[in-house]
């Protein structure tokens, strides 16, 4: 029996907390939102509907304070925390009702349901999107603002090049074209984070979150990755191509996870040299070291090069 998306024998394997501070990584650089309300929101959500004692509950308590007080109370304040709300009541509806599933299932089983629901919101709301889009990318751009004023004051008053303040302006109006995919990643890493918080200050161990390895999702989750490919070709308009693009982006990001799981399992993992010269090749070529670990994860969903490689050694 699996126990938090783990297989049993795997459940001593390395420490618990890299791989949560990895996640938390993610959710920050993906997320359009606070990332911190991504978590919070979800381990309260969990600590009201199944308990926590003592430090837990002193943790809990300082989340819904922060929760409180930070930021200023607009229309985006209130849609981050709902969306955290949905996606996070998800996850723990799923994990009660399918405790065995894989984490990685129960994540995108909650994220799914989050926004199904969310679309249903939008459609019956007079100009909901709209609202949505609008303000999501107004964050997005007072953001970039925000970042241009930091780098400016570091550099003494001395403003960036105009040729990189577009770049770094194209760069956020794309973030916002697929806000949308990258909501969906940061949710499912803020909720393994959450996940992972949760069961350690429960006193389960810190294996909540199972080894990169391990990783792996639903084979039948590739013909979402082709319809959004078919998609963002299409001729039919630009919100059918925004719709493919955001489940290129989604499924691209899942498949790219699947296959560094991929490479992780056959090389056993890498070491700190691994790591520093994976960190060089990200900045120096991302797009692709991306790609080939994309090429890597579809490919296992045919041939499932791990099950492939546990046959040979047996």
């Amino acid at each position: 029996m699996e126990r938090a998306g783990l297989p049993a024998s795997n459940q001593t394997q390395g420490r618990g907390w890299p791989r949560a501070a990895g996640l938390f990584g993610v959710t920050m650089a993906a997320s359009v939102v606070q990332p911190s309300v991504l978590v919070a929101v979800p381990f309260l959500i969990l600590t009201a509907l199944r308990g926590l004692k003592g430090t837990g509950l002193f943790v809990a308590a300082v989340l819904a304070m922060m929760l409180a007080v930070s930021g200023p109370r607009d229309g985006f304040w209130f849609m981050e925390r709902g969306w955290a709300v949905l996606v996070g009541g998800g996850f723990v509806g799923v994990t009660m009702a399918a405790p065995d599933w894989r984490l990685s299932a129960r994540l995108l089983a909650a994220v799914a349901g989050a926004y199904a629901v969310g679309a249903l919101i939008l459609v019956t709301g007079a100009d909901a999107w709209e609202t949505v889009d609008f303000a999501v990318s107004n964050a997005v751009e007072g953001g970039v603002a925000t970042t241009l004023q930091a780098v400016e004051l570091i550099r003494g008053g001395e403003a960036l090049s105009p040729a990189l303040a577009a770049a770094i302006h194209q760069t956020a109006r794309a973030q916002a074209d697929v806000f949308p995919a990258l909501m969906a990643i940061a949710s499912m890493s803020g909720l393994a984070v959450a996940w992972w918080l949760y069961a350690r200050l429960r006193g389960e161990g810190d294996q909540a979150i199972g080894p990169v390895k391990h990783f792996r999702f639903n084979d039948h989750l590739v013909w979402l990755l082709i319809a959004g490919l078919l998609l963002s070709v299409t001729r039919w308009g630009d919100a059918v191509v925004r719709v493919g693009s955001n489940a290129v982006v989604f499924m691209g990001a899942l498949y790219a996870l699947r296959g560094s799981a991929v490479f992780m399992f056959i090389s056993g993992g890498l070491s700190l040299f691994g790591y520093v010269m994976l960190a060089i090749a990200l900045v120096l070529a991302a797009p692709v070291v991306v790609g080939v670990a994309m090429v890597v994860g579809i490919g296992d969903t045919w041939f499932d090069v791990r099950a492939r490689l546990r046959e040979t050694a047996v």
